[in-house]
């Protein structure tokens, strides 16, 4: 099972910075164990929330030809804990990207409160490479978390006029 940390996206400006959301529910699994009586989200979810949006927002920048995997997270900074109840915002912001690796600069918050901070590496895997450590599987951008991005494309696409729901697209 893989667990995706994004409900959505609120912002998504291809090649420079991205905003998705997490609405955290009592009914996560993770809150039954940490802690029982006091359910805090631990820090690693919390960090792979905004490396789950980092890294759409650098696979999208190369229109997902590679896979890109977390490779390091440097200065990761939390100010507080995060209750079951609460909704994260993840911010990114693309510092580089190169052909064998990528950066961002990711900020969450709750509300308007800045609760953790890291700067976030990724590396590429070319296709052939790829293919010799894992086979063809595509673990990294799974068809759940294309179709996160996907809705939000059609959002951004939708006349303002429109009252229905857009329909899902295919995501490249």
């Amino acid at each position: 099972m893989r667990w995706i940390w994004i409900d959505r996206f609120l912002e998504f400006n291809p090649g420079q910075s991205a905003r998705a959301v997490k609405n955290l529910s009592t009914a996560e699994d993770f809150f039954a164990d940490h802690f029982p009586g006091w359910p805090i989200m631990p820090g690693s979810l919390i960090l792979e929330g905004l490396a789950q949006t980092g890294g759409i927002l650098v696979g999208d920048a190369n229109d997902f030809r590679e896979k890109v995997v977390l490779a390091k997270i440097n200065k990761a900074r939390f100010t507080r804990e995060v209750l079951a109840g609460e909704e994260l915002i993840y911010e990114t912001d693309l510092i580089h990207l190169r052909p064998e690796s990528a950066s961002v600069a990711g900020r969450v918050f709750v509300g308007e409160e800045l609760i953790a901070e890291a700067e976030i590496l990724f590396a590429h895997l070319d296709q052939n490479r790829s293919r010799q450590l894992f086979g063809d599987h595509n673990f990294v951008f799974t068809g759940e978390l294309k179709r996160v991005l996907g809705l939000t494309k059609n959002l951004s696409r939708r006349p303002e006029s429109s009252n229905g729901p857009a329909a899902p697209a295919e995501v490249k």
